[in-house]
């Protein structure tokens, strides 16, 4: 039971990466207190001398990459997503940063949808699933660290993809009556998972029921083009892995933009 992979070449070669070096003035944020893995931090100078000065930090624009055909535009507030589709409870932190001065972004809508563990996108025929449904997609503010989170499932796979989830961030835009509204997207783009925990969680209950060939990271094109910027951090809860992980992934953003 899968969706048709959305995976097209030509828009591909619109996936760049850019990046800024933005230097703080006074009490730097710096990179740990933003979270930042290392490959999104490389610049962080860690001399004593001028760590005590405050540091350089390294404020790295996330690639854009497609939005796919299986965005719905219901700009949902809520930060749990489930609606009791079964897969590994998956507690999601994602943190948005301005890239022009590496500070959190507060107040920014995270957007995200991704499949269930067979590879099924609510809200479309396709895969056995229904226009009514609307798992697995949902809203998100940032708070004033710049933090969003979601509780969903560990995303599945189909047919010419890696696991990942669908992002969009949104600003200047308020909400009422449980929906985002107004403002514009910031970014759109994807977030991919270590294949360490792709193949563990595949081996499990729904998961192994997927019949579809499972995509590795190394073999989609699109992560291929700036995937790795949002590969997410997974931490595994306890010693079951059915019983959860979390992740934590850092995007840096131009709030001004309209890509």
């Amino acid at each position: 039971m899968t969706d048709t992979p959305h995976h097209d070449p030509t828009e591909q070669a619109g996936a760049t990466r850019r990046s800024v070096i933005a230097t703080l003035g006074g009490v730097a944020l710096g990179a740990a207190a933003l979270g930042l893995p290392a490959s999104q931090a490389t610049a962080v100078d860690r001399g004593s001398t001028r760590a005590a000065a405050g540091p350089d930090a390294a404020c790295v624009l996330t690639p854009e990459q497609t939005e796919g055909p299986y965005y719905l535009d219901l700009e949902t507030v809520r930060e749990n997503i489930t609606e009791g589709r079964a897969g590994v409870p998956l507690a999601l932190r994602v943190t948005v940063v301005d890239i022009a001065t590496c500070s959190p972004l507060p107040d920014t809508a995270v957007d995200i949808w991704h499949c269930d563990a067979l590879g099924v996108y609510s809200g479309y025929v396709a895969g056995g699933s229904t226009p009514d449904t609307t798992f697995l997609r949902g809203v998100q503010l940032t708070g004033s660290t710049g933090v969003a989170e979601f509780t969903t499932v560990y995303p599945g796979w189909y047919v010419g993809r890696a696991l990942h989830i669908h992002v969009k961030t949104h600003t200047g835009g308020t909400v009422s009556n449980g929906t985002y509204h107004g403002g514009h997207v910031s970014h759109t783009g994807q977030l991919y998972f270590p294949e360490t925990y792709n193949t563990r969680i595949a081996a499990l209950t729904p998961y192994r029921s997927n019949t579809a060939t499972r995509t590795l990271n190394a073999r989609d094109g699109i992560y291929r083009n700036g995937g790795s910027s949002t590969l997410v951090t997974i931490t595994q809860v306890g010693g079951d892995l059915s019983k959860g992980v979390t992740g934590t992934v850092v995007l840096g953003v131009d709030p001004t933009a309209t890509p």
